[in-house]
């Protein structure tokens, strides 16, 4: 008599390929084509589906598009600050800001002080 957890001991490998290859499939599938290395999309979608353990490998080492971050290239319109600090323009702005006010705060108090010179 079967046991209920042999049968999903079973099915388990099953869900696995099962899983990797529709991951795989629909990662192919929403890649742009310039992006996608190695083989045509249409190619790769057979080797995928024809091929179930084998082909979703194969795409996600061979296929599959390198992320920019991930090949080292970084451009201006790919790369932004993740925080206002991490972002020079900005920095630029608060230094600017910040001097100006320094500046004013420093013409007022030497003002005060020469007042109070002139009081005594």
């Amino acid at each position: 008599m079967l046991s209920h957890h042999g049968g999903m001991g079973r099915a388990l490998p099953f869900l696995i390929v099962l899983v990797a290859t529709l991951v795989a499939l629909i990662d192919c599938l929403s890649s742009e084509r310039e992006d996608i290395r190695g083989l045509p999309r249409p190619v790769w979608v057979l080797a995928i589906l024809l091929l179930p353990v084998v082909g979703p490998i194969a795409w996600f080492f061979s296929g599959r598009p390198v992320s920019l971050e991930r090949a080292g290239v970084a451009s201006r319109a790919t790369k932004r600050p993740t925080a206002p600090d991490d972002d020079p323009e900005f920095l630029r702005g608060i230094d600017t800001t910040q001097s100006r006010n320094d500046a004013e705060l420093l013409r007022r108090w030497e003002e005060d002080l020469k007042r109070r010179d002139d009081e005594k």
